[in-house]
């Protein structure tokens, strides 16, 4: 009698999408819509800047609380500067994390020339939610890196993201034509989710670039292979299992923490307006969106 072979389960593809793309940017995912499948993940741009003028960073200040984002440069190069004080440039390679907490006001412009980035934000628990601001930037060198696989959040095999997240492994990816890979979700990441920034891949359906996949929840391992020169990010963690409570710019897990975040940024608003670093209106609080 032949031994029947044990094999896991296939992860679906159960949700694709190309977003929605205005400008340079394309919004993949937002908080009042796949939010809610693959949270703590809960939005995802895909920013291409390709030449031609940029609106300067001075008017493109704005806050956040309850949430972190994740800047990953692809290619070129980014401006920031926050209400902390801190400012410089993030080289290609390089890495944004910034833990908004209680509250926090950021900026940034592209440099001149091509430029490219995912940027992703992540839902926090409630002991963080209105906890002290945080940011860290992580310069190419100091990614973790071994063969296709630069581990941007989380841990991979033996490599361990120097950045302090909740609970969640973030990658990018970059195949050669042909070229399998398969991920091993860790133990309790029920979710996850891959988006292609160049090239195509192929799991249980294909992946095209400039597309979001949101996978069956589950720990199976998930397999890819590259069509063509690609490159990819994909994030996995265990389902955050708070509401998600939206402002404008913040994400929080009840009504109260929201209503303290957005008090502590307005605040803060005010504050740049006295001193002559906001020149356009602050934003509205607690309307749904991103």
């Amino acid at each position: 009698m032949l031994a029947r072979q044990i094999q896991e389960p296939v992860r679906e593809v159960v949700h694709r999408t190309r977003g929605d793309t205005r400008g340079p940017i394309t919004r993949l995912v937002s908080p009042s819509d796949l939010a809610e499948l693959i949270k703590p993940f809960v939005f995802l741009d895909l920013a291409v800047f390709e030449g031609g003028p940029r609106t300067p960073m001075d008017l493109l200040w704005h806050p956040h609380s309850g949430i972190a984002t994740v800047t990953v440069i692809l290619e070129g190069a980014v401006r920031f500067a926050e209400t902390t004080g801190k400012r410089g440039v993030l080289p290609e390679g390089s890495v944004e994390w910034m833990r908004a907490g209680k509250g926090v006001w950021h900026t940034g412009e592209a440099e001149p020339g091509n430029m490219k980035a995912f940027q992703l934000w992540v839902a926090l628990p409630p002991e963080l939610e209105n906890g002290p601001f945080a940011s860290q930037y992580v310069m190419p060198e100091e990614v973790p890196t071994a063969g296709p696989v630069r581990v941007i959040l989380g841990a991979y095999l033996d490599m361990k993201s120097p950045i302090a997240a909740p609970p969640m492994t973030y990658l990018l990816v970059s195949l050669r034509d042909g070229e399998r890979w398969t991920y091993q979700p860790p133990n309790g990441h029920t979710v996850a989710w891959a988006a292609v920034s160049d090239g195509r891949l192929r799991a249980s359906a294909p992946i095209s670039s400039g597309e979001i996949a949101i996978f069956s929840e589950g720990p199976s391992p998930i397999d890819f292979v590259a069509e063509g020169a690609t490159r990819f990010a994909i994030g996995s963690a265990p389902k955050h299992p708070y509401d998600l409570v939206l402002g404008n710019y913040s994400v929080h897990t009840s009504i109260d923490a929201l209503a303290e975040g957005e008090a502590e940024i307005l605040r803060i608003g005010q504050v740049l307006r006295t001193d002559g670093t906001l020149t356009r209106p602050s934003p509205t609080p607690s309307a749904t969106g991103s």
